[in-house]
């Protein structure tokens, strides 16, 4: 874990930290723009899964695969972020069944019925103490 007011997360706290959210923000490369947008997502055997339909994001692993994926949660005077990169595939669909392991499930409504995996090459987080004096300072009104 980290020290009590920054500090950088060893692998183990990053897993721990990935698998209690859902909800994070892909980046990767289509030609020679770099796009983020956000998924949810689930942690499933050292790896990140996350469920898609046609358009950019399944293009763009279709293509080439590299990605990076950012989590991250303030929560009273903390904050955590994680940051994975790594290799981005579309399940086949012998393998698409992981997702009902984990019951990853679309949160818009629509169908998304590609399963896309991101298998870590580099995983990094860190932890900070929040300062944020002006929550603290007398209001001049």
């Amino acid at each position: 874990m980290a020290d009590a007011s920054t500090g950088v997360l060893d692998e183990g706290a990053c897993w721990a930290f990935l698998g209690t959210e859902e909800f994070g923000r892909l980046a990767f490369r289509m030609a020679d723009e770099v796009h983020i947008v956000p998924i949810n997502y689930a942690v499933e055997g050292g790896t990140l899964l996350f469920r898609t339909a046609p358009g950019d994001k399944l293009l763009a692993v279709a293509l080439g695969g590299e990605v990076a994926f950012e989590a991250d949660r303030i929560q009273d005077e903390r904050a955590t972020s994680v940051v994975v990169r790594g290799r981005a595939r579309i399940l086949p669909e012998d393998e698409a069944h992981r997702a009902e392991r984990v019951s990853l499930r679309s949160w818009v409504g629509e169908h998304k019925y590609d399963v896309v995996e991101i298998a870590p090459e580099h995983v990094s987080g860190r932890s900070y103490q929040l300062d944020r004096p002006w929550l603290h300072m007398p209001r001049a009104d």
